[in-house]
């Protein structure tokens, strides 16, 4: 098919509030011969779209495009004779008129031109809402549990915010693999909601005192791991619910950035911090190859379960209002964006 000249976008001119964003048509440059060209059915919303809507993580240019999940149909390969003949490229099977899903800076859009690296295969089974709702938290999930801090049958984890797109996905898999899951999270509701899901305990943080409810459950011991995305609220308070040799695990900063500290507070109790991110647990073509394909088998078996919160209309309004229910705290599970498709 040809490509088109234009494209919709999510953009923004300058940082800041949610009056920043705005959908606009823009010129669509030809692909790169090493590129996958999709044609985009859904976008997922995720708390790095704020962070660089706010100028948190800075673009290297504005005007930029937002997003960083998409998922939609293959229409065009590369062209490229080495990436044709490279051996992780042709064991992702693509081929136009697949399913796909893309973690690339800059990828709400109606069509998208992505690295075939960044690009992963969907299955059959699978829809691209599934998928687009899926990919980010979901390989976050997963490879931070295999690589972060390997979480084994008879731990106990504490995920702050449970309830989320995110902690959803952690309470899953550790219910999968035989740990005790501990949640935080804001209301009772949200709380039920968790424990459908696998949490064992939810505290609720709004009333209840997160470091004595965990000292209780743990008969004083601590938790083994802590997988924390609040950032700056709940950093302090780890340290006193963490056992012995434990791993606190810094996922995101929903409530900002974690303010600088002495390193000596790990001798404490031998206590291993990890600041990871996703995008270095894939770096390269095998790993992003080996994480794609052992979430969307988990998705297909069931192990986890794909929550989505709201599909949210593709409009500055549209997009705007997801991420202003997502920052104030008024969804569970995963938001995404109904761009085309079903």
């Amino acid at each position: 098919m040809s490509l088109p000249s234009t494209v919709e976008a999510i953009t923004i001119a300058k940082t800041g509030g949610f009056e920043v964003i705005e959908k606009k048509t823009i010129p669509f440059p030809k692909p790169d011969p090493s590129n996958i060209v999709i044609k985009v059915e859904y976008l997922g919303i995720n708390f790095i779209d704020v962070y660089y809507r706010k100028g948190f993580y800075p673009y290297k240019e504005l005007p930029a495009v937002l997003g960083k999940e998409t998922a939609g149909t293959i229409v065009a390969l590369p062209t490229d004779p080495a990436v044709l003949n490279d051996e992780t490229f042709k064991k992702n099977g693509f081929k136009v008129g697949g399913k796909v899903a893309a973690d690339f800076l800059g990828s709400h859009a109606t069509y998208i031109s992505v690295p075939w690296k960044v690009a992963y295969p969907v299955p059959a089974s699978v829809s691209t809402r599934t998928a687009a709702a899926a990919l980010l938290q979901s390989i976050t999930a997963v490879s931070f549990f295999e690589e972060a801090y390997q979480v084994k049958k008879g731990d106990t984890i504490l995920v702050h915010t449970v309830a989320g797109g995110l902690g959803l996905l952690f309470a899953q898999l550790g219910k999968a693999v035989g740990a005790t899951v501990i949640g935080t999270t804001s209301t009772q509701a949200k709380a039920d909601y968790a424990k459908a899901n696998g949490a064992d305990h939810v505290i609720l943080y709004p009333v209840e005192d997160t470091v004595k409810r965990v000292l209780e459950i743990t008969n004083g011991e601590g938790v083994h791991a802590v997988f924390d995305g609040v950032g700056k609220d709940t950093f302090d308070n780890n340290f006193k619910l963490i056992r012995r040799k434990g791993t606190i695990v810094s996922v995101g900063n929903a409530s900002g950035a974690v303010e600088p500290f002495a390193p000596l507070r790990l001798v404490e109790k031998n206590v291993k911090l990890l600041r990871p991110t996703m995008s270095n647990y894939v770096f390269t073509a095998e790993e992003a190859h080996y994480y794609g394909s052992k979430v969307f088998k988990l998705v297909e078996d069931g192990t986890l379960k794909i929550h989505v919160f709201k599909d949210y209309p593709f409009t500055t309004e549209g997009v705007r209002q997801a991420q202003s229910d997502l920052v104030e705290g008024r969804t569970t599970g995963k938001l995404v964006v109904k761009v085309t498709g079903n």
